[in-house]
């Protein structure tokens, strides 16, 4: 049975979420975590494959995006008011559990909600970020850092070191995105590469530079057509042609609260319920494969599964049959009940 794809905003008097749905509206809920600089429509080969397994899927425009609440000061899109985004989504729903996915920014969300609200969770899932019980800061990220690849001496941050530009030079990280968004679009989205993980990431380097582009604008590169159609690459610049980078950039500026926040996680920020990560293979940023990186996930998560998706960032829109089929998998090992509904 094929299902359409709905429109709703979810209102409460401290936030509105903008939502896609798919899929029977009494099917056990799956929630997807879009991360930056992306929206709802990131899940867009998601949503309709877990609709015809009976899942009622939902995907968001997370704060500071698309057509959900804009703020203006950076301490608004800090973690802790984020997840209250979605514990309110869900109460909108009507249910009380969901099994949640996340990707990029989304699995910090994510991995929140299971360390601090694990009775509205069934499971975790997420792509490319694993699990930083301590908090997702740079302050605890670059200990992790892989110094074969990024010695100290050359790479401080490591991989990490476009975070500290964020933190000290917002506004021109900002200006730089927002130069030409169309172009930074069809830069960002783009295959991962093999040949890529076996140098430093451009994320290295971004304060050597001045800049994420030099100190200007994105160069307008042809759109890579194995991550985005026309069609996705207008949505995604026409949202950000509204809404601007101040919002998806001020997630970054959220550290130290972030790392308060985390130190409230119920059992110390151990996590028992059944949870999986995608490794990206190509994933230049978030090298989790033969690093260090992924290490604090393994010893806080006590039923966890590890796939690799041989792909880049974007993994759920470069490579969305191996995700669909990692999550399915997943899900009818771990949650056998959800699939006799």
């Amino acid at each position: 049975m094929t299902f359409p794809i709905t429109e709703t905003l979810a209102k409460s008097a401290r936030h509105a979420s903008f939502y896609l749905a798919c899929g029977p509206q009494g099917g056990p809920p799956i929630i997807f975590i879009h991360g930056w600089p992306e929206l709802s429509i990131s899940w867009r080969h998601q949503l309709p494959a877990f609709a015809a397994l009976g899942f009622r899927a939902i995907a968001p425009d997370m704060r500071g995006y698309g057509r959900s609440s804009q703020y203006e000061r950076h301490e608004d899109y800090a973690v802790e008011a984020i997840v209250a985004d979605m514990i309110e989504l869900l109460d909108h729903l009507g249910r009380e559990t969901a099994i949640w996915v996340g990707h990029d920014w989304g699995s910090p969300v994510v991995w929140s909600l299971a360390s601090h609200h694990p009775d509205r969770c069934l499971g975790v899932a997420n792509l490319c970020v694993p699990y930083i019980p301590a908090g997702f800061s740079p302050d605890n990220l670059i200990p992790l850092v892989d110094r074969a690849l990024y010695p100290e001496a050359d790479y401080p941050a490591g991989q990490w070191d476009y975070m500290r530009f964020y933190q000290e030079n917002f506004e021109a990280a900002r200006a730089g995105f927002e130069a030409n968004i169309p172009a930074t679009v069809k830069l960002l989205f783009r295959a991962g590469n093999p040949a890529g993980v076996e140098q430093p990431a451009p994320t290295a380097m971004v304060r050597k530079n001045g800049g994420w582009f030099g100190g200007g604008g994105a160069p307008d590169l042809p759109m890579d057509t194995s991550v985005l159609t026309e069609e996705d690459f207008h949505k995604y610049a026409a949202a950000l042609e509204r809404t601007g980078f101040f919002g998806p950039d001020s997630w970054y500026m959220n550290a130290d609260r972030n790392v308060a926040y985390a130190a409230g996680a119920k059992a110390g920020g151990k996590v028992d319920m059944p949870v999986l990560f995608l490794h990206g293979a190509y994933d230049s940023v978030c090298m989790t494969l033969g690093t260090a990186l992924a290490d604090p996930m393994r010893g806080a998560c006590a039923d966890l599964t590890e796939v690799t998706v041989q792909s880049g960032h974007w993994m759920a829109q470069e490579k969305p049959v191996a995700v669909n089929a990692a999550l399915t998998r997943w899900l009818a090992v771990k949650f056998p009940l959800l699939w006799a509904r």
